[in-house]
Protein backbone atom coordinates (compact mmCIF):
# COMPACT_ATOMS: atom_id res chain seq x y z
CA UNK A 1 0.00 0.00 0.00
CA UNK A 2 1.12 3.35 -0.96
CA UNK A 3 1.08 5.90 1.99
CA UNK A 4 0.11 9.60 1.82
CA UNK A 5 2.13 12.63 2.52
CA UNK A 6 1.54 14.11 5.65
CA UNK A 7 -0.86 17.37 5.42
CA UNK A 8 1.89 19.21 7.06
CA UNK A 9 4.74 18.88 4.44
CA UNK A 10 1.86 20.22 1.76
CA UNK A 11 3.10 24.04 2.90
CA UNK A 12 6.01 25.45 1.07
CA UNK A 13 6.91 27.42 4.42
CA UNK A 14 10.58 27.23 5.34
CA UNK A 15 10.90 25.97 8.63
CA UNK A 16 14.12 25.12 10.85
CA UNK A 17 15.37 21.89 10.33
CA UNK A 18 17.92 21.72 12.92
CA UNK A 19 17.95 18.54 14.76
CA UNK A 20 17.72 17.94 18.21
CA UNK A 21 20.99 17.65 19.50
CA UNK A 22 21.94 15.79 23.09
CA UNK A 23 22.60 17.71 25.61
CA UNK A 24 25.60 16.04 27.35
CA UNK A 25 24.55 17.01 30.86
CA UNK A 26 25.36 15.26 34.19
CA UNK A 27 21.54 13.71 34.34
CA UNK A 28 22.49 12.48 31.29
CA UNK A 29 26.00 11.06 32.31
CA UNK A 30 23.89 9.83 35.22
CA UNK A 31 21.47 8.19 33.00
CA UNK A 32 24.53 6.01 31.52
CA UNK A 33 25.33 4.97 34.76
CA UNK A 34 22.24 4.24 36.50
CA UNK A 35 19.55 3.05 34.05
CA UNK A 36 19.18 -0.67 33.74
CA UNK A 37 18.77 -3.33 30.75
CA UNK A 38 15.44 -3.44 30.57
CA UNK A 39 15.16 0.10 29.86
CA UNK A 40 17.82 0.43 27.79
CA UNK A 41 16.29 -2.68 25.48
CA UNK A 42 13.16 -0.40 24.89
CA UNK A 43 15.08 2.75 23.58
CA UNK A 44 16.41 0.68 21.22
CA UNK A 45 13.29 0.20 19.73
CA UNK A 46 11.90 3.88 20.66
CA UNK A 47 14.94 5.44 19.34
CA UNK A 48 14.51 3.47 15.95
CA UNK A 49 10.67 4.35 15.67
CA UNK A 50 11.26 8.16 16.67
CA UNK A 51 14.30 8.24 13.72
CA UNK A 52 12.14 6.33 11.21
CA UNK A 53 9.13 8.79 11.74
CA UNK A 54 11.52 11.82 11.60
CA UNK A 55 13.26 10.70 8.32
CA UNK A 56 10.05 9.73 6.43
CA UNK A 57 8.51 13.13 7.45
CA UNK A 58 11.61 15.45 6.46
CA UNK A 59 14.03 13.40 3.88
CA UNK A 60 12.76 13.61 0.56
CA UNK A 61 14.62 10.41 -0.90
CA UNK A 62 13.64 7.85 2.48
CA UNK A 63 9.62 9.25 1.75
CA UNK A 64 10.42 8.07 -2.16
CA UNK A 65 12.29 4.94 -1.05
CA UNK A 66 9.40 3.66 1.43
CA UNK A 67 6.60 4.36 -1.15
CA UNK A 68 8.57 2.54 -3.85
CA UNK A 69 8.67 -0.31 -1.75
CA UNK A 70 5.04 0.33 -1.01
CA UNK A 71 5.70 0.44 2.98
CA UNK A 72 3.19 2.49 4.83
CA UNK A 73 4.88 4.25 6.95
CA UNK A 74 2.08 5.48 8.95
CA UNK A 75 1.78 1.20 10.20
CA UNK A 76 5.19 1.00 11.36
CA UNK A 77 4.33 1.63 15.18
CA UNK A 78 5.81 -1.13 17.49
CA UNK A 79 8.99 -2.54 18.38
CA UNK A 80 7.75 -6.06 16.23
CA UNK A 81 6.50 -3.66 13.00
CA UNK A 82 10.21 -2.19 12.68
CA UNK A 83 10.91 -5.59 11.10
CA UNK A 84 9.13 -4.77 8.19
CA UNK A 85 11.45 -1.32 7.40
CA UNK A 86 13.32 -2.53 4.35
CA UNK A 87 17.13 -2.42 5.12
CA UNK A 88 18.99 0.40 3.21
CA UNK A 89 22.28 0.19 1.75
CA UNK A 90 24.64 2.34 -0.31
CA UNK A 91 23.75 0.35 -3.51
CA UNK A 92 19.58 0.60 -2.83
CA UNK A 93 19.69 4.06 -1.01
CA UNK A 94 22.55 6.30 -1.01
CA UNK A 95 23.57 6.28 -4.18
CA UNK A 96 20.50 5.90 -6.13
CA UNK A 97 19.26 9.40 -4.56
CA UNK A 98 20.57 13.22 -5.03
CA UNK A 99 22.89 13.92 -2.47
CA UNK A 100 20.80 17.15 -1.49
CA UNK A 101 17.66 14.96 -1.36
CA UNK A 102 19.35 12.45 1.31
CA UNK A 103 19.44 15.01 3.39
CA UNK A 104 17.17 16.80 5.90
CA UNK A 105 14.88 19.28 4.31
CA UNK A 106 16.76 22.63 4.11
CA UNK A 107 19.82 21.12 6.20
CA UNK A 108 22.42 22.14 3.59
CA UNK A 109 21.62 25.72 4.23
CA UNK A 110 20.39 26.34 7.39
CA UNK A 111 23.21 24.38 9.25
CA UNK A 112 26.87 24.31 10.16
CA UNK A 113 27.99 20.83 8.61
CA UNK A 114 31.45 19.10 8.92
CA UNK A 115 31.68 17.00 5.50
CA UNK A 116 33.62 13.73 5.81
CA UNK A 117 34.43 10.91 3.04
CA UNK A 118 34.60 7.75 3.10
CA UNK A 119 37.50 6.15 1.76
CA UNK A 120 36.31 5.77 -2.00
CA UNK A 121 37.03 2.35 -2.33
CA UNK A 122 34.13 0.93 -3.20
CA UNK A 123 33.62 3.54 -6.32
CA UNK A 124 33.31 7.22 -5.80
CA UNK A 125 33.70 8.31 -2.53
CA UNK A 126 30.74 9.27 -0.76
CA UNK A 127 30.07 12.47 1.63
CA UNK A 128 28.65 12.39 4.88
CA UNK A 129 27.64 15.23 6.44
CA UNK A 130 27.24 15.93 10.06
CA UNK A 131 26.61 18.34 13.43
CA UNK A 132 27.80 18.68 16.63
CA UNK A 133 25.61 15.55 17.47
CA UNK A 134 28.15 13.40 16.02
CA UNK A 135 30.83 15.18 17.91
CA UNK A 136 29.04 15.11 21.26
CA UNK A 137 28.41 11.71 21.16
CA UNK A 138 32.00 10.91 20.24
CA UNK A 139 33.27 13.38 23.24
CA UNK A 140 30.49 10.94 25.60
CA UNK A 141 32.38 7.80 24.57
CA UNK A 142 35.40 9.34 24.99
CA UNK A 143 34.85 10.89 28.18
CA UNK A 144 33.29 7.53 30.23
CA UNK A 145 36.69 6.49 28.73
CA UNK A 146 39.24 9.05 30.48
CA UNK A 147 36.99 9.08 33.76
CA UNK A 148 37.37 4.83 34.33
CA UNK A 149 41.13 5.16 32.70
CA UNK A 150 42.67 6.06 36.01
CA UNK A 151 44.20 9.32 34.74
CA UNK A 152 44.81 11.82 37.00
CA UNK A 153 43.03 15.13 36.01
CA UNK A 154 45.61 17.49 37.74
CA UNK A 155 48.37 16.01 35.96
CA UNK A 156 49.25 17.23 32.90
CA UNK A 157 48.18 15.25 29.89
CA UNK A 158 48.68 15.34 25.84
CA UNK A 159 46.79 13.89 23.38
CA UNK A 160 48.46 12.00 20.22
CA UNK A 161 45.83 11.81 17.54
CA UNK A 162 47.51 9.55 15.09
CA UNK A 163 44.47 8.48 12.61
CA UNK A 164 44.41 9.76 8.78
CA UNK A 165 43.86 13.32 9.63
CA UNK A 166 42.02 15.22 6.26
CA UNK A 167 38.47 14.07 4.87
CA UNK A 168 38.29 11.07 6.40
CA UNK A 169 36.36 11.07 10.06
CA UNK A 170 38.83 9.84 12.36
CA UNK A 171 41.46 12.62 13.05
CA UNK A 172 38.95 15.12 13.19
CA UNK A 173 36.51 13.47 14.87
CA UNK A 174 38.79 12.20 18.26
CA UNK A 175 39.99 15.95 18.22
CA UNK A 176 37.00 16.88 18.37
CA UNK A 177 36.32 14.65 21.19
CA UNK A 178 38.75 15.45 23.08
CA UNK A 179 38.60 19.68 22.56
CA UNK A 180 35.43 18.80 24.42
CA UNK A 181 36.26 17.16 26.76
CA UNK A 182 39.07 19.48 27.41
CA UNK A 183 36.55 22.59 27.27
CA UNK A 184 34.47 20.74 29.74
CA UNK A 185 36.69 20.81 32.56
CA UNK A 186 39.42 18.41 31.91
CA UNK A 187 42.74 20.60 30.72
CA UNK A 188 44.44 18.37 27.83
CA UNK A 189 46.93 19.33 25.54
CA UNK A 190 46.15 18.23 21.70
CA UNK A 191 48.65 17.39 18.55
CA UNK A 192 47.42 15.75 15.73
CA UNK A 193 50.21 14.53 13.56
CA UNK A 194 48.02 12.12 11.60
CA UNK A 195 49.93 9.07 10.54
CA UNK A 196 53.21 11.02 10.27
CA UNK A 197 56.23 8.81 12.44
CA UNK A 198 58.30 11.89 11.96
CA UNK A 199 56.02 14.32 13.51
CA UNK A 200 55.15 12.09 16.06
CA UNK A 201 58.26 11.46 17.31
CA UNK A 202 59.80 14.80 17.10
CA UNK A 203 57.00 16.06 19.18
CA UNK A 204 57.40 13.25 22.02
CA UNK A 205 60.89 14.28 22.03
CA UNK A 206 60.74 18.36 22.36
CA UNK A 207 57.67 18.30 24.44
CA UNK A 208 56.70 15.37 25.47
CA UNK A 209 59.01 15.52 28.60
CA UNK A 210 56.71 18.33 30.03
CA UNK A 211 53.86 16.00 30.12
CA UNK A 212 53.05 13.26 32.84
CA UNK A 213 50.40 11.24 31.41
CA UNK A 214 49.77 10.82 27.87
CA UNK A 215 46.76 9.23 25.03
CA UNK A 216 47.45 7.59 21.89
CA UNK A 217 45.17 7.64 19.51
CA UNK A 218 45.41 5.31 16.09
CA UNK A 219 44.72 2.57 14.20
CA UNK A 220 45.86 -0.60 16.07
CA UNK A 221 48.92 -1.96 13.66
CA UNK A 222 50.33 2.14 13.76
CA UNK A 223 49.69 2.71 17.42
CA UNK A 224 51.88 -1.03 17.53
CA UNK A 225 54.71 0.61 14.96
CA UNK A 226 54.92 3.81 16.90
CA UNK A 227 55.59 1.40 20.50
CA UNK A 228 58.15 -0.57 18.58
CA UNK A 229 59.65 1.56 17.07
CA UNK A 230 60.01 4.60 20.03
CA UNK A 231 63.43 3.02 21.20
CA UNK A 232 65.06 3.87 17.71
CA UNK A 233 63.97 7.76 18.08
CA UNK A 234 65.00 7.88 21.63
CA UNK A 235 61.31 7.88 23.00
CA UNK A 236 60.43 5.10 26.07
CA UNK A 237 57.04 4.84 26.29
CA UNK A 238 57.38 4.03 30.07
CA UNK A 239 58.47 7.31 30.90
CA UNK A 240 54.81 7.88 30.90
CA UNK A 241 51.27 7.13 32.72
CA UNK A 242 49.74 6.27 28.83
CA UNK A 243 46.46 5.01 27.68
CA UNK A 244 45.56 3.77 24.29
CA UNK A 245 42.43 4.63 21.94
CA UNK A 246 42.00 2.75 18.40
CA UNK A 247 39.57 2.48 16.12
CA UNK A 248 38.82 1.11 11.97
CA UNK A 249 39.40 -2.77 12.90
CA UNK A 250 39.99 -5.31 15.49
CA UNK A 251 42.48 -6.71 17.38
CA UNK A 252 43.35 -9.46 20.05
CA UNK A 253 43.56 -10.04 23.90
CA UNK A 254 47.32 -11.18 22.69
CA UNK A 255 47.58 -7.45 21.04
CA UNK A 256 46.13 -5.82 23.82
CA UNK A 257 48.51 -7.54 26.40
CA UNK A 258 51.92 -6.33 24.10
CA UNK A 259 50.51 -2.92 24.40
CA UNK A 260 50.49 -3.01 27.31
CA UNK A 261 53.88 -4.96 28.02
CA UNK A 262 55.87 -2.26 25.85
CA UNK A 263 54.23 0.95 27.11
CA UNK A 264 54.19 -0.14 30.78
CA UNK A 265 50.32 0.15 31.37
CA UNK A 266 48.90 -2.09 33.97
CA UNK A 267 45.01 -2.25 34.29
CA UNK A 268 43.93 -4.46 30.82
CA UNK A 269 40.43 -3.37 31.50
CA UNK A 270 41.25 0.53 31.63
CA UNK A 271 44.10 1.41 29.63
CA UNK A 272 42.92 0.62 25.83
CA UNK A 273 39.81 1.27 24.32
CA UNK A 274 38.80 -0.09 20.94
CA UNK A 275 36.07 1.76 19.08
CA UNK A 276 33.65 0.42 16.41
CA UNK A 277 32.87 3.73 14.24
CA UNK A 278 32.24 4.28 10.75
CA UNK A 279 32.34 6.85 7.85
CA UNK A 280 28.74 7.65 8.20
CA UNK A 281 27.52 7.69 12.09
CA UNK A 282 31.34 8.32 13.92
CA UNK A 283 31.62 6.55 16.95
CA UNK A 284 29.05 3.80 17.33
CA UNK A 285 29.77 1.83 20.18
CA UNK A 286 33.24 1.06 22.13
CA UNK A 287 34.29 -0.93 24.06
CA UNK A 288 34.06 -1.10 28.29
CA UNK A 289 35.60 -2.26 31.01
CA UNK A 290 32.80 -4.71 30.93
CA UNK A 291 32.69 -5.59 27.36
CA UNK A 292 36.91 -6.78 27.83
CA UNK A 293 35.75 -8.72 31.05
CA UNK A 294 33.01 -10.50 28.80
CA UNK A 295 35.27 -11.23 26.01
CA UNK A 296 38.01 -12.87 28.17
CA UNK A 297 35.75 -14.93 30.27
CA UNK A 298 34.16 -16.21 27.16
CA UNK A 299 37.48 -17.00 25.83
CA UNK A 300 38.16 -18.89 28.89
CA UNK A 301 34.64 -21.03 28.81
CA UNK A 302 33.86 -22.62 25.21
CA UNK A 303 30.69 -22.80 26.32
CA UNK A 304 30.30 -19.24 27.26
CA UNK A 305 31.62 -18.56 23.80
CA UNK A 306 29.16 -20.24 22.06
CA UNK A 307 26.27 -18.48 24.15
CA UNK A 308 27.38 -14.93 23.25
CA UNK A 309 28.82 -15.37 19.77
CA UNK A 310 27.33 -17.08 16.75
CA UNK A 311 30.58 -18.08 15.08
CA UNK A 312 32.94 -19.99 16.85
CA UNK A 313 35.98 -19.87 14.81
CA UNK A 314 36.08 -15.84 14.78
CA UNK A 315 36.92 -13.70 17.47
CA UNK A 316 34.64 -10.38 17.48
CA UNK A 317 34.93 -7.25 18.71
CA UNK A 318 32.63 -6.93 21.38
CA UNK A 319 31.57 -3.10 22.50
CA UNK A 320 28.21 -1.16 24.37
CA UNK A 321 26.33 1.07 22.16
CA UNK A 322 24.29 4.29 23.67
CA UNK A 323 20.65 4.03 21.81
CA UNK A 324 20.34 7.58 21.52
CA UNK A 325 22.93 8.03 19.61
CA UNK A 326 23.13 4.96 17.51
CA UNK A 327 20.95 1.55 17.91
CA UNK A 328 21.42 -1.61 16.24
CA UNK A 329 19.63 -4.40 15.52
CA UNK A 330 20.90 -8.31 13.97
CA UNK A 331 19.07 -9.62 11.06
CA UNK A 332 18.06 -13.05 10.19
CA UNK A 333 21.46 -14.25 9.06
CA UNK A 334 23.78 -11.97 10.92
CA UNK A 335 23.71 -8.49 9.67
CA UNK A 336 23.79 -5.27 11.48
CA UNK A 337 22.04 -2.52 11.21
CA UNK A 338 22.59 0.57 12.24
CA UNK A 339 20.30 3.57 13.02
CA UNK A 340 20.94 7.22 13.54
CA UNK A 341 22.45 10.11 12.08
CA UNK A 342 20.65 13.44 11.86
CA UNK A 343 21.29 15.82 8.68
CA UNK A 344 21.54 12.62 6.66
CA UNK A 345 19.82 9.53 8.92
CA UNK A 346 20.61 6.34 8.39
CA UNK A 347 17.75 3.95 9.47
CA UNK A 348 18.04 0.34 9.55
CA UNK A 349 21.10 0.61 7.75
CA UNK A 350 23.40 -2.26 6.54
CA UNK A 351 26.70 -1.31 7.59
CA UNK A 352 28.19 -4.06 5.69
CA UNK A 353 29.24 -6.01 9.06
CA UNK A 354 28.46 -9.44 10.50
CA UNK A 355 27.40 -10.21 14.07
CA UNK A 356 24.72 -9.68 17.04
CA UNK A 357 23.43 -7.75 19.75
CA UNK A 358 22.14 -8.71 22.92
CA UNK A 359 21.24 -6.96 26.46
CA UNK A 360 22.97 -7.00 30.17
CA UNK A 361 20.39 -9.03 31.21
CA UNK A 362 21.15 -11.47 28.40
CA UNK A 363 24.96 -11.46 29.51
CA UNK A 364 24.15 -12.28 33.07
CA UNK A 365 22.15 -14.71 32.01
CA UNK A 366 24.26 -16.40 29.75
CA UNK A 367 27.22 -16.03 32.12
CA UNK A 368 24.76 -18.13 34.92
CA UNK A 369 23.99 -20.73 32.46
CA UNK A 370 27.65 -21.78 32.39
CA UNK A 371 27.73 -21.27 36.26
CA UNK A 372 29.81 -17.62 36.37
CA UNK A 373 28.68 -15.36 38.22
CA UNK A 374 29.35 -12.06 36.03
CA UNK A 375 28.70 -9.70 39.70
CA UNK A 376 31.26 -11.82 41.09
CA UNK A 377 33.70 -11.51 37.95
CA UNK A 378 32.93 -7.75 38.10
CA UNK A 379 34.10 -7.16 41.46
CA UNK A 380 37.14 -9.63 40.82
CA UNK A 381 38.49 -7.34 38.45
CA UNK A 382 37.92 -4.27 40.17
CA UNK A 383 35.98 -2.25 37.72
CA UNK A 384 32.51 -2.04 39.62
CA UNK A 385 32.86 2.02 39.51
CA UNK A 386 32.65 1.41 35.44
CA UNK A 387 29.74 -0.79 35.01
CA UNK A 388 26.55 0.72 32.83
CA UNK A 389 23.84 -1.85 31.43
CA UNK A 390 24.17 -0.53 27.95
CA UNK A 391 22.62 -2.91 25.28
CA UNK A 392 25.77 -4.55 23.64
CA UNK A 393 26.90 -4.93 19.89
CA UNK A 394 29.77 -7.70 18.39
CA UNK A 395 30.89 -7.72 14.85
CA UNK A 396 32.85 -9.43 12.82
CA UNK A 397 35.04 -7.91 9.87
CA UNK A 398 33.68 -8.88 6.75
CA UNK A 399 35.24 -11.90 5.82
CA UNK A 400 34.80 -12.09 1.80
CA UNK A 401 34.96 -8.44 0.40
CA UNK A 402 37.88 -6.83 1.72
CA UNK A 403 40.57 -6.52 4.47
CA UNK A 404 42.51 -4.11 6.16
CA UNK A 405 46.29 -2.95 6.25
CA UNK A 406 47.07 0.28 9.11
CA UNK A 407 43.12 0.91 8.61
CA UNK A 408 42.85 1.61 4.96
CA UNK A 409 40.54 -0.39 3.18
CA UNK A 410 41.84 -3.32 0.94
CA UNK A 411 39.77 -4.37 -1.57
CA UNK A 412 39.97 -6.86 -4.42
CA UNK A 413 38.98 -4.94 -7.14
CA UNK A 414 41.71 -3.08 -6.75
CA UNK A 415 44.49 -5.71 -6.94
CA UNK A 416 42.88 -7.00 -9.74
CA UNK A 417 43.67 -3.87 -11.66
CA UNK A 418 47.25 -3.68 -10.58
CA UNK A 419 47.12 -7.41 -12.64
CA UNK A 420 45.58 -6.67 -15.33
CA UNK A 421 49.00 -5.36 -16.54
CA UNK A 422 49.85 -6.70 -20.58
CA UNK A 423 53.68 -7.16 -18.91
CA UNK A 424 52.49 -9.28 -16.57
CA UNK A 425 49.66 -11.46 -18.18
CA UNK A 426 51.79 -14.29 -19.89
CA UNK A 427 53.27 -14.98 -16.25
CA UNK A 428 50.09 -14.64 -13.93
CA UNK A 429 46.39 -15.74 -14.06
CA UNK A 430 44.55 -12.48 -12.57
CA UNK A 431 43.48 -15.43 -9.81
CA UNK A 432 44.73 -14.29 -6.33
CA UNK A 433 43.74 -14.73 -2.41
CA UNK A 434 44.90 -11.57 -0.02
CA UNK A 435 45.35 -11.77 3.48
CA UNK A 436 46.11 -9.17 6.43
CA UNK A 437 49.12 -11.32 8.52
CA UNK A 438 51.40 -10.18 11.19
CA UNK A 439 55.30 -11.35 11.54
CA UNK A 440 56.54 -12.63 14.18
CA UNK A 441 57.16 -9.20 16.15
CA UNK A 442 53.39 -8.73 15.42
CA UNK A 443 53.98 -6.11 12.26
CA UNK A 444 50.90 -6.39 10.08
CA UNK A 445 51.63 -6.81 6.60
CA UNK A 446 49.70 -7.78 3.25
CA UNK A 447 49.99 -10.36 1.58
CA UNK A 448 48.98 -11.58 -1.63
CA UNK A 449 48.98 -15.10 -3.17
CA UNK A 450 49.05 -15.29 -6.90
CA UNK A 451 48.67 -17.69 -8.95
CA UNK A 452 50.68 -18.22 -11.86
CA UNK A 453 50.23 -19.52 -15.42
CA UNK A 454 50.40 -22.90 -16.43
CA UNK A 455 53.87 -24.03 -17.38
CA UNK A 456 55.33 -20.98 -15.57
CA UNK A 457 57.87 -22.42 -12.72
CA UNK A 458 58.39 -18.87 -11.02
CA UNK A 459 57.87 -15.53 -10.72
CA UNK A 460 60.77 -13.56 -9.38
CA UNK A 461 61.49 -11.95 -12.54
CA UNK A 462 58.11 -10.14 -12.57
CA UNK A 463 57.70 -9.75 -8.55
CA UNK A 464 59.46 -5.80 -8.65
CA UNK A 465 57.11 -4.94 -11.09
CA UNK A 466 53.90 -6.34 -9.70
CA UNK A 467 54.36 -4.90 -6.70
CA UNK A 468 55.12 -1.47 -8.53
CA UNK A 469 51.50 -2.05 -10.30
CA UNK A 470 49.76 -2.99 -7.30
CA UNK A 471 50.70 -0.35 -5.37
CA UNK A 472 49.98 2.04 -8.09
CA UNK A 473 46.43 0.76 -8.40
CA UNK A 474 45.70 0.93 -4.58
CA UNK A 475 47.31 4.38 -4.25
CA UNK A 476 44.70 5.87 -7.14
CA UNK A 477 41.75 3.87 -5.50
CA UNK A 478 42.14 4.77 -1.85
CA UNK A 479 43.47 8.02 -0.52
CA UNK A 480 43.60 6.29 2.95
CA UNK A 481 46.03 3.56 1.43
CA UNK A 482 47.99 6.76 -0.64
CA UNK A 483 48.03 8.40 3.01
CA UNK A 484 49.43 5.65 4.71
CA UNK A 485 52.07 4.74 1.54
CA UNK A 486 53.66 8.44 2.19
CA UNK A 487 53.78 8.56 5.53
CA UNK A 488 54.83 4.92 6.21
CA UNK A 489 56.65 3.83 3.73
CA UNK A 490 57.37 0.18 3.23
CA UNK A 491 55.37 -1.10 5.51
CA UNK A 492 52.35 -0.68 3.16
CA UNK A 493 53.99 -2.54 0.24
CA UNK A 494 52.51 -5.81 -0.52
CA UNK A 495 54.31 -9.23 0.07
CA UNK A 496 53.63 -11.36 -3.29
CA UNK A 497 54.09 -15.26 -2.46
CA UNK A 498 53.49 -17.17 -6.37
CA UNK A 499 51.62 -20.38 -6.06
CA UNK A 500 51.57 -23.36 -9.40
CA UNK A 501 48.95 -23.47 -11.80
CA UNK A 502 45.33 -24.65 -10.25
CA UNK A 503 47.17 -25.18 -6.50
CA UNK A 504 44.97 -26.76 -4.19
CA UNK A 505 45.26 -24.31 -1.54
CA UNK A 506 44.29 -21.01 -2.83
CA UNK A 507 43.83 -22.14 -6.82
CA UNK A 508 41.51 -25.18 -6.84
CA UNK A 509 39.99 -25.23 -10.44
CA UNK A 510 36.15 -25.10 -10.79
CA UNK A 511 34.98 -23.23 -7.80
CA UNK A 512 34.46 -19.72 -7.21
CA UNK A 513 37.78 -17.84 -6.41
CA UNK A 514 38.21 -16.74 -2.82
CA UNK A 515 40.09 -13.23 -3.45
CA UNK A 516 40.24 -12.63 0.61
CA UNK A 517 40.56 -15.08 2.96
CA UNK A 518 41.20 -14.46 7.26
CA UNK A 519 44.45 -15.85 9.12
Amino acid sequence: MRSSRPSARVSNKKTSTRPRSFVVSPSFIAKLRTQESSDWSHAIYTTILKRFKDAYENVAAYRHFLERLGIDASSIRSAKSIERIPPITKANYLRVHPWDKLCRNGALADEPLVLTATSGSTGQPFYIPRTDEVHDASMVFHRLFIERSGLDKSKPTLVVVAFGMGVWIGGILTYEAFRRISESGWPLSIITPGVNKKEIFEALTHIGPSYEQIILCGYPPFVKDLIDDAPEHGVDWKHWDMRIVCAAEAFSEHFREYLMMKTGMKDPYRSVMNIYGSAELGSMATETPLSILLRQLALKDEVLYQKLFSEAHRLPTLAQFIPDFTSFEAGKNGEIYATGGAVLPFIRYDIGDQGGVFTYADAEQRCKEVGINLSAEIKRAGIEDTIMQLPFVYLYERADLSTKLYGAIIYPEHVKIGLQNPMLEKFITGRFTMTTENDENHNEYLEINIELQHGVKDGATIEEALIESIIKSLSASSGEYQNNRVNMGDRVVPRIVFWPHEHPKYFPPGIKQRWVIRS
